[in-house]
């Protein structure tokens, strides 16, 4: 099997989509690929980077904590998502950590070429301003969800949230479900979720499947 080059796996990410040969071969030139094991942080709270970091493959997750060390899973990221963004547009430090779920590999720019790159090419510029307001959609959304939903609802919506794939049958969740991050993401214990969770599927809204995905059937979650 060959192994990609950077410019390749820059040709990959979505992000970099739009970049001339030259604008990919300068990033390409410049990237460096990164290995975070299991349970390690990309980014803190508090600090800087001074990088971009796009994820190549593996999963994530964004947490935010409070001052008694509680934490709420605000976002999962995974294959094509990148990180650290804002941090480099407004030079600020992190508003909160991102902690991997498995083994991940990231390509790192730093801010240079960030900054050298971005005002050159006005299609990347807009892929990175239509993720900020994705994520502000999705902020609001999560909102929203805390507020108005019971638990039964906001596990469903961050069930098909975290859905990356659609197949004949219905939305995969690719990798196994944490009841502890899923309890951590709705704002609930994780007793209650594996209630919730225990009557899902028992209803047959959804499948855990042999190779520990989950199947969340066509039209499930038109919940009673």
């Amino acid at each position: 099997m060959s192994i990609l080059s950077n410019f390749d796996l820059i040709r990959r990410v979505p992000l970099f989509s739009m970049l001339t040969d030259e604008q990919a071969q300068i990033i390409a030139s410049a990237v460096v690929k990164q290995r975070f094991r299991k349970g390690a942080l990309i980014v803190e709270t508090g600090k800087k980077s001074n990088a971009l970091f796009i994820i190549l493959n593996g999963r994530a997750h964004v947490v935010a904590t409070d001052g008694r060390g509680r934490e709420a899973i605000l976002a999962h990221l995974k294959q094509g998502d990148y990180i650290g963004e804002m941090s480099l547009i407004d030079n600020l430090p992190h508003s909160a950590f991102v902690r991997t779920d498995v083994q991940t590999d990231v390509l790192v720019l730093a801010r240079a070429q960030f900054a050298k790159i971005l005002p050159e090419n006005a299609a990347m510029t807009y892929v990175i301003m239509k993720t900020l307001v994705q994520r502000l959609r999705h902020a609001d959304r999560k909102i929203e969800s805390l507020a108005l939903m019971d638990v039964y609802g906001r596990v469903a919506n961050a069930l098909i949230e975290m859905a990356d794939l659609d197949d004949e049958d219905g939305l995969v969740i690719r990798s196994k479900v944490s009841r502890q991050n899923l309890a951590k993401t709705v704002g609930a214990s994780r007793e209650m979720v594996s209630r919730v969770m225990k009557s899902f599927e028992e209803k047959g809204y959804f499948e855990v499947r042999g190779d520990g995905s989950t199947l969340i059937r066509n039209n499930t979650f038109a919940l009673d």
